[in-house]
């Protein structure tokens, strides 16, 4: 599961200015706050900026939506397209892998080529493999299809908080990126409850496939009302593309999911610890190459400056840790409910309804009642709270087995989900704090990245766990296994996880460093 993911440009560079205007004196962004940025400077308000509004914020939530809607129909797609459960695990994390891999780049992309031309092209795409997700006749066409989709989305998503900094003025810019973190986020929960509605009324008697063909007709919609609405915006010092970066990252990224993902169906052979092994030395040979590229341009996928910060290093891996154990868990979670006990896809989609308002209630609290008193105790208290409920979830698993009720887990899911949302809320904000303002758009894109790849990892670990212990670390295509010993372990370690992410929080200074940084992370 996803939550509103932060989107970035291109680190080194000046904040972007729409095409059709003057750029600013150096190293002044030309919708900033400072002082110095006077009316003269800054363009007139776009008329039809709600409207432009309106498009992104249905680009944002039909990639959310995307993103997690397979998880609550993964059954059903395994049954019809008689698919191993190795290939249900590519076909949710090719998604998030693909989508992480361009984030890295796109953001550059929108700097050089233009950020309405490249969201364009990623909402072109991203309809075009919806369609082609939809019509597969087999595991292997859908995962192809799942890879270019969050291809695609990466380069739509990566240009909405660009697109909508240069489309809003100063005093309008923080409401309109709250509605949309607002709308993305409880889009990521929305889009289980709506796979289950959907499998469950099968529409046409097309059975999961409409959860991929609704994007159809709203991609076309979006994309004629874009090209009226949105209006062409780039950076006004173009960087160097670095696709040598993005090619080492993306190879390392899979030379360790893939042995994750297939080693347990095939025995671990060797050559699944010698890739992941490769994977450690391609990320030492990418961290170099990164130095020496920005140390030689004066830019880089990663600025590595941003580390200089050590609670900020320490709190990065914590949220690689967060979402490690949350890509795990709803990758598991609804395979347990529907084949493990039984219930209907609709039964377990509505059933991450209480997990949202748990998300909602430690969302709701969290940045404007909790942090402003407790500082960095409310990620600490977020990470123990999610860690007790999951905790309490296994326990329940393990003792009642298939005989739980749904009573029993909506409890646990609403304590799961206050802690879940004490942390994703606040997180952005106080550790974004522990870097300069200058810095500030490289780390936020660090933090967006590090959420994707963290997903993809977790979905190849609780792979492990979950299928290595369902069946003896063997796959298949059936439902026969020991479900709630597999899912109990899964949530037992999640819980583990979560209880080091809470103590490694306590990395992070009691309150957030004052600086103007008040709309959000630089696009």
């Amino acid at each position: 599961m996803h939550t509103g993911r932060v989107t970035h440009g291109t680190q080194g560079t000046p904040d972007t200015v729409p095409s059709t205007a003057t750029s600013p004196s150096p190293g002044i962004p030309p919708t900033a706050t400072s002082p110095s940025s006077g009316s003269d400077t800054a363009p007139p308000p776009d008329p039809r900026r709600r409207l432009a509004f309106a498009v992104v914020l249905v680009a944002g939530f039909m990639d959310l939506v995307d993103s997690t809607v397979v998880n609550v129909t993964a059954p059903s797609v395994q049954q019809d397209l008689h698919a191993r459960y190795v290939q249900i695990e590519w076909i949710v994390a090719a998604y998030v892998l693909s989508f992480a891999a361009l984030l890295i780049l796109s953001g550059q992309l929108g700097d050089i080529y233009g950020r309405k031309r490249v969201f364009t092209v990623g909402m072109a795409g991203f309809t075009l493999t919806s369609l082609c997700c939809g019509l597969s006749t087999g595991p292997g066409m859908l995962i192809a299809a799942r890879l270019a989709q969050g291809a695609f989305a990466g380069l739509m998503v990566t240009q909405i908080l660009a697109i909508l900094r240069v489309t809003f003025p100063p005093a309008e810019r923080a409401k309109a990126v709250g509605v949309f973190g607002a709308v993305t986020g409880s889009s990521a929960v929305l889009g289980l409850a709506l796979g289950g509605v959907i499998v469950q009324w099968d529409l046409f008697g097309l059975h999961w496939r409409p959860i991929f063909l609704v994007n159809v007709p709203v991609g076309v919609a979006a994309l004629i009302a874009g090209g009226i609405v949105i209006r062409e915006s780039r950076a006004p010092r173009v960087p160097e593309l670095d696709v040598p970066g993005m090619l080492l990252a993306l190879t390392a990224v899979t030379l360790l999911v893939y042995p994750l993902t297939e080693g347990r169906s095939l025995g671990w052979p060797a050559w699944t610890l010698a890739m992941m092994a490769g994977a450690a030395v391609l990320l030492a040979v990418f961290v170099g190459y990164e130095r020496r590229r920005f140390a030689r341009v004066g830019s880089a996928l990663v600025d590595f400056a941003v580390f200089r910060s050590r609670a900020f290093s320490v709190g990065m891996g914590m949220w690689w840790l967060f979402w490690t154990v949350s890509g795990g868990f709803f990758f598991t979670w609804t395979l347990f409910l529907q084949q493990g006990l039984g219930w209907t896809p609709l039964h377990a989609g509505l059933a991450a309804a209480t997990f949202a308002v748990g998300v909602g209630t430690g969302a709701g609290n969290a940045p404007a009642k909790l942090v402003p008193r407790l500082g960095r105790t409310v990620l600490v208290l977020g990470a123990l709270v999610n860690a007790a409920g999951f905790l309490a979830f296994g326990w329940l698993v393990w003792h009642y087995g298939t005989g739980l009720a749904t009573w029993q887990i909506a409890a646990v899911q609403v304590v799961a989900g206050a802690g879940f949302g004490m942390v994703i809320a606040p997180t952005l904000d106080l550790l974004l704090g522990q870097v300069g303002s200058g810095d500030a758009g490289a780390a936020s894109g660090m933090l967006n990245t590090v959420q994707q790849l963290g997903i993809t990892f977790g979905v190849a670990l609780s792979g492990v766990l979950f299928f290595g212990r369902l069946h003896g670390g063997t796959d298949g295509t059936g439902g026969t296994g020991d479900f709630p010993a597999a899912f109990s372990l899964v949530l037992l370690v999640a819980g583990g996880i979560l209880l080091v992410v809470g103590l490694g929080f306590l990395a992070l200074p009691g309150r957030r460093k004052e600086q103007a940084y008040v709309y959000g992370p630089r696009p």
